[in-house]
């Protein structure tokens, strides 16, 4: 019979037929299993207590344990006489498909000149053989108990972060650091400010998360105020931003810029999480809103593109409050950021042919991004300066663009996938990195014409 009806369940309920398993416990796991298996749908009603005691002869007080336990997990919601119900949020809707692959696909063609990536230049990567020689034995540390931040690190780089901070505690990159603050602060239904375009992976994590993403625009000097102001009045949990070298724009967040939010901020408890992705490699100052709001700021600086991702390391400042509750947590899963790493990343802070290294990086990076601004410009096409490894260029026709870049042998980011509405942004993201000086005339007139590509489609309307 069907499980649909006034009752989601009648009295010849079917539910016990294969349930070897009648405590508590396995009845609240076949309810999940029926949800699951589509059997039970959202604002389905179930039979009362005494109902499915009787059916499954156990006692209501055992079916009264299952029904708590899957009120306490959000399966079912409880509607006094009228009822109980499957819960909204028992249902898992389906992810929307991964924006990261959809910028990089794992299956994409190769092509001569890469500028998809948004990955550093590895011959711009300090060498890493000097630091590896001087580690010594002891850096293989086998204390489950230590310290998760190795203190000599922490020093140095408290030395060199823009404001003071009450914590300082080293992740995995700058994604894993994201990623746990998002955990312990956002909970379903939340909503949560980011930059629109903004960076495809933060908007996937968000999305799993549950929560609701609302876009603010940005522009040269960072996040519009406007924006931000507007945000607010929907009660928003967090704002994400990249305040330097942001991704996918090359947009970097001025002192006033960040005055003028710190202002807007200040009567409010957002949290406010800040991506310093491009870390050393990027020209602008490392701005941060910490120094006018410290108890509501997570700074985050990752060293990925300046010294390699596979180190994996990120260092993130901010409260206690907001910080220690993520090193708890952690500990239940890989504990700590590998020490050997940390102390890998120390040295190479510490040499002066890696500083070096790094130091020729970003000023790489700023002429690479500097000859394809001109070239575009000597072929008509206006983008604001960028930091970092990225910059944003408009076209008329995002899917026209792709292909007319294919036949020139060159692949670039689509604009969609950076966008929080995922619409039809008609740009596209070009990585500079490894762009060479004396390809950028050539990659300009390219891009300039595929700016210009016709559409392959006609849009729709409405």
């Amino acid at each position: 019979m069907s499980w649909r009806g006034r009752y989601a369940m009648s009295t010849d309920w079917s539910l016990g037929y294969d349930l070897t398993d009648r405590s508590a416990v396995g009845i609240a796991a076949a309810i999940t299993r029926r949800i699951g298996a589509g059997e039970l749908g959202v604002g389905d009603r179930l039979p009362t207590v005494r109902t499915i005691a009787r059916e499954l002869r156990v006692s209501a007080a055992t079916v009264s344990q299952a029904w708590q336990a899957l009120a306490a997990s959000g399966v079912i919601v409880s509607r006094g006489r009228a009822g109980t119900f499957v819960a909204e949020g028992a249902v898992r809707q389906p992810m929307p498909s991964s924006r990261y692959w959809r910028v990089h696909p794992a299956d994409g063609p190769a092509f001569g000149l890469d500028l998809s990536r948004g990955t550093p230049d590895p011959a711009l990567l300090p060498a890493i053989r000097p630091a590896l020689q001087r580690l010594s034995d002891a850096a293989l540390d086998s204390d489950y108990l230590g310290e998760t931040t190795i203190p000599e690190l922490e020093e140095l780089l408290r030395a060199s972060f823009p404001v003071p901070a009450e914590r300082m505690v080293v992740l995995d990159g700058a994604m894993d650091a994201v990623d746990r603050v998002v955990r312990e602060r956002v909970r379903f239904g939340d909503r949560v400010l980011m930059e629109d375009p903004g960076f495809p992976p933060f908007l996937d994590l968000l999305s799993r998360a549950g929560a609701q993403v609302v876009p603010v625009a940005v522009d040269t000097h960072g996040p519009v105020v406007a924006e931000v102001a507007a945000g607010l009045e929907l009660d928003p949990t967090m704002l994400v931003l990249q305040p330097r070298a942001h991704n996918p724009t090359g947009a970097s967040m001025t002192v006033r810029r960040s005055g003028e939010l710190a202002d807007l901020l200040s009567a409010s408890s957002v949290l406010v999480v800040e991506d310093d992705h491009s870390g050393p490699v990027a020209s602008a100052p490392d701005v941060t809103l910490a120094g006018r709001l410290p108890d509501h700021v997570v700074h985050i600086r990752s060293y990925s593109k300046s010294h390699g991702a596979d180190l994996r390391l990120s260092m993130v400042a901010g409260p206690a409050a907001v910080l220690d509750p993520v090193v708890d947590g952690r500990m239940l899963g890989p504990g700590w950021t590998s020490r050997l790493l940390q102390r890998l990343l120390l040295l190479m802070l510490t040499d002066r042919r890696a500083v070096s290294a790094v130091d020729r990086a970003r000023l790489t990076y700023a002429r690479r991004a500097q000859a394809l601004r001109i070239a575009l410009a000597d072929n008509g096409i206006d983008i604001a300066p960028a930091d970092g490894i990225n910059v944003w260029v408009p076209v008329r026709d995002e899917a026209a663009a792709l292909v007319s870049l294919a036949a020139a042998g060159i692949t670039a980011a689509p604009g969609t996938p950076f966008r929080v509405d995922d619409v039809d942004a008609q740009h596209l993201r070009i990585t500079i990195a490894c762009l060479r000086e004396d390809d950028a005339a050539r990659v300009g007139a390219e891009l300039a014409a595929a700016a210009g590509a016709e559409p392959l489609y006609p849009r729709r309307r409405g």
